[in-house]
């Protein structure tokens, strides 16, 4: 994989959305909660992102078109959220680095523990 130093301030923008702690594990909820979710199911899901990350996540992702957001006005509001094509697409990418991270996770664990045992 090659990448150009002209390229770099373009690939910054889009990891700064994209590799945000919860961005992937958002993309994958809602690809697997088709057609759409409540901010509140959404929140129910995924465990330990509190309420003010995740709208501000929601509100980066729907910025860069990875994810749609529907208002209904009605009473209570009610607000969904879902996948959009552009999303989408990003889903192998996601899900490849998950399975990596499911796959690894036990074995970064130790050496951050030995890291930790070495510099203390």
């Amino acid at each position: 994989m090659a990448c150009m130093s002209h390229e770099v301030p373009s690939l910054q923008k889009l990891f700064s959305t994209i590799g945000s702690k919860w961005s992937l594990l958002i993309l994958i909820f809602l690809a697997q909660n088709p057609p759409s979710i409540r901010f509140t199911a959404l929140q129910r899901e995924i465990s330990g992102v509190s309420q003010k990350m995740l709208s501000h996540t929601l509100k980066s992702l729907e910025r860069d078109g990875l994810v749609r957001r529907e208002f209904h006005a009605e009473i209570p509001p009610r607000v969904e959220y879902s996948i959009t094509d552009l999303g989408m697409s990003l889903l192998p990418v996601a899900q490849g680095f998950a399975d990596w991270a499911l796959e690894h996770g036990e074995l970064i664990e130790n050496k951050r523990a030995e890291f930790d045992l070495l510099v203390a």
